[in-house]
């Protein structure tokens, strides 16, 4: 006979939203099972994230020899990689990473933790399949957390043995000599840039007219200056793969080229699908996934919530961290309540960094914005760790100079991406922003640039100097 759990609330996954959520059904006192079909760790340490930027850690020392010359440093023509070694290095800290979250989710959820595979019967009624056999789970509420796998289109599928996606990609035993990438979001153009400074050949391509999700033509255009000058771009036009004597040709924009190795970093997909949700009543869109709202995570009508990559909204890291902490918090409540969602912000570490933050370009009606331009170039810390091209572009309210959005390729704009979220979040204005302390030199001063930039077209009513205010009487 089929055992039933019977608990206040069921989390199907035990990645970071799996885990935030967790945090605020035990602060509830609710009575839960966590269930996870395995191997725990979050998408973030496993596959993602952090051995992602071990690998860019790793190509930024051996690139930097490519400086020595300049600054009179001899002897670079000794220095050898070893990429076995190196791989095998980014691996170990990998584990650390991902060993460390496994652990937190077994000491979190103790007894209570379920391996296994899970499927809707009904909203509230699971079944779990699982190496001692199958155990359904009725729950008040049910936390959908399931996570995502790589894409796989169809027609990769005759050369396969060819072909890695971002979850295998750390596996690799030595680097190849070549290498071609099909889809240059963040990870495909990180993972190819680590491999171009790490001397592997490397050939992008994407159908996008840009990379990293570019929207600002501006910026759009020194980045593809910037890091055609390490990888061969092939943008704009469909992709396709075609048998070789060795390896597999990569075809794309009437151009082909031979490579060792293809990474397919076409994006990730929910695991809803192997949940079962049509069948067990949940209303889906057009592509499969169940209809929530963004601000409570309820799907429909029913006590159920879904968070991080499952709901495809924001699959980010701290995107998933607090729809987490939303949905187990609103798992206890009567009736749900919704958050206000912070300041969007994304980040490529692609050094020059790409980055956006609140509104982007393509999202305002250019008519109503004043834009803030301001250059790496003219930044002196930025020059002197670099001489890459850069520029900042800051989005404002034409009227009241409110700060909307930006984007951003630049030397270390990873920080300056971090400034500009809390001042979009508190609701700056070009004008109050620059009342803050910019220390010289720090690459934050682009900001300053921009700031200025924006706030000489709209008059400030004091006419006192940009940044100052009188001390109080």
């Amino acid at each position: 006979m089929t055992k039933q759990l019977n608990v206040d609330v069921a989390i199907i996954g035990a990645g970071t939203g799996g885990m935030y959520a967790l945090r605020e059904v035990r602060r509830s006192k609710q009575s839960f099972v966590l269930i996870d079909s395995g191997p725990l760790g979050t998408t973030c340490a496993r596959v993602g994230c952090m051995p992602s930027k071990v690998a860019l850690h790793i190509a930024e020392y051996w690139n930097a020899q490519k400086e020595f010359e300049r600054y009179g440093i001899s002897g670079a023509e000794h220095l050898r990689l070893d990429g076995a070694v190196a791989w095998q290095a980014l691996r170990e800290q990998r584990d650390r990473f991902a060993g460390g979250a496994a652990n937190n989710a077994i000491k979190a959820a103790g007894e209570h933790l379920l391996m296994g595979r899970a499927r809707f019967l009904e909203p509230t009624l699971l079944e779990v399949e699982s190496e001692s056999g199958i155990q359904k789970v009725k729950a008040k509420s049910v936390i959908i957390a399931a996570g995502s796998r790589p894409v796989m289109p169809g027609f990769l599928q005759p050369f396969a043995e060819h072909c890695i996606t971002t979850d295998e990609f750390f596996e690799m035993q030595e680097l190849p000599q070549s290498i071609g990438i099909l889809g240059l979001g963040a990870i495909g153009l990180e993972m190819g840039l680590a491999l171009a400074r790490l001397g592997v050949e490397v050939h992008g391509a994407d159908m996008a007219e840009t990379v990293g999700g570019i929207s600002d033509p501006e910026v759009s255009k020194v980045a593809l200056a910037e890091f055609a000058k390490e990888m061969q771009l092939y943008l704009g036009a469909p992709a396709e793969l075609a048998k070789a004597d060795t390896g597999v040709l990569l075809k794309a924009g009437g151009k082909q080229v031979q490579v060792d190795k293809v990474l397919v970093a076409l994006g990730r997909r929910p695991n809803t699908d192997q949940l079962n949700l049509a069948e067990a009543g949940f209303e889906l869109d057009e592509r499969g996934n169940p209809l929530f709202n963004p601000n409570t995570l309820q799907v429909g009508d029913h006590p159920v919530f879904i968070v991080g990559d499952s709901n495809a909204y924001r699959p980010l890291m701290h995107e998933a961290a607090d729809e987490g902490a939303m949905a187990g918090y609103n798992s206890a409540q009567e009736t749900p309540l919704a958050f206000k969602r912070k300041t969007s912000l994304a980040i490529a570490f692609t050094n020059p960094d790409v980055i956006s933050v609140g509104a982007r370009f393509d999202e305002l009606n250019q008519d109503d914005i004043l834009i803030g331009t301001a250059s790496s170039q003219a930044n002196g810390r930025s020059r002197v760790i670099s001489d890459r091209e850069g520029v900042l572009r800051l989005y404002a309210n034409k009227h009241s100079g409110k700060l909307l959005g930006a984007s951003m390729v630049g030397v270390r704009a990873e920080h300056v991406a971090q400034l500009l979220a809390l001042a979009i979040e508190r609701g700056e204005t070009a004008h109050s922003l620059l009342q803050l302390a910019f220390y010289h030199p720090v690459v934050e001063e682009i900001v300053q640039a921009a700031a200025q930039d924006i706030a000489r077209k709209i008059p400030e009513a004091s006419g006192l100097p940009f940044g100052l205010v009188l001390a109080d009487a």
